[in-house]
């Protein structure tokens, strides 16, 4: 069975437990380090799905691009309480341009 976790602060993130996914509490306070060896600890714990909110996936983008190169765990940018910021979408965007060749919201070719 596959298993969805998110991390991120908790206020961002404590209602996802109502949804049965598992929920990991990374503040602000925390250092980047101990973010990315949560990360690489749930990919290697079979969950399929990682949700992270945008504020905390700033502050590690190198192992975000990381995963965003591989097909499984899916690392899926949210917005957190304090707002969206566009990168989520932004995220998605790219990885559909890659595996499509073409900007499907403007329609142009890459």
């Amino acid at each position: 069975m596959y298993k969805a976790a998110v991390m991120g602060d908790w206020d961002s993130i404590y209602g996802f437990s109502a949804l049965g996914l598992d929920t990991f509490r990374i503040e602000a306070e925390d250092s980047a380090q101990e973010a990315m060896d949560l990360l690489k600890r749930l990919s290697q714990s079979h969950y399929e799905i990682i949700y992270i909110t945008e504020a905390l996936a700033k502050r590690i983008p190198e192992e975000i691009e990381h995963f965003r190169l591989q097909t499984s765990p899916a690392v899926i940018l949210i917005p957190g309480i304090s707002g969206n910021t566009g990168d989520g979408l932004s995220a998605v965007k790219k990885s559909v341009e890659q595996a499509v060749g073409s900007d499907i919201i403007f329609g142009k070719g890459t």
